[in-house]
């Protein structure tokens, strides 16, 4: 980002990517066609990778979530690289990242009401190559959520 205006134009796009270059203009201080190059242009240099609805939790079934830490036998390139492989394709497994500390990677999974807990932990995290420790945290409720 080369300017104070982007970070705002991202800001707002960031809260509601639905706004109008006419909305962002004004709000920017842009005349709704300058808003729409410097959008197009935060677009073409992959500083906005794309837009995606963010569906509520009532219309996502209203999954229970679990965060789950992995800690895999080892951090060979070839173990972690088996690891991120496998989740790529479970549907729910929402999210994973790689982290430092006590586990390698944290899970954030739902799990849909025809669905439990149980049968993904025996049927899937524990299958996961490389896996030696699964540890679970249910989500009591979401506090704040950004984007």
């Amino acid at each position: 980002m080369s300017d104070a205006i982007e970070r705002r134009i991202l800001a707002l796009l960031t809260q509601d990517a639905d706004l109008t270059s006419a909305e962002i203009g004004e709000r920017v201080g842009l005349s709704p066609s300058a808003a729409h190059r410097r959008v197009a242009a935060l677009r073409e240099t992959g500083v906005i990778k794309g837009y995606r609805a963010v569906l509520s939790h009532e219309a996502r079934g209203s999954p229970t979530i679990v965060l789950v830490n992995v800690t895999l036998r080892d951090q060979r390139q070839e173990t972690m690289a088996a690891f991120e492989r496998e989740i790529a394709d479970r549907p729910e497994i929402v999210q994973c990242f790689l982290m430092s500390g006590e586990a390698d990677y944290m899970l954030h999974v739902e799990v849909r009401r025809d669905d439990s807990f149980e049968r993904i932990h025996r049927e899937t995290l524990a299958q996961l190559p490389g896996v030696t420790r699964l540890a679970s945290h249910f989500v009591i409720r979401e506090v704040v959520r950004r984007g």
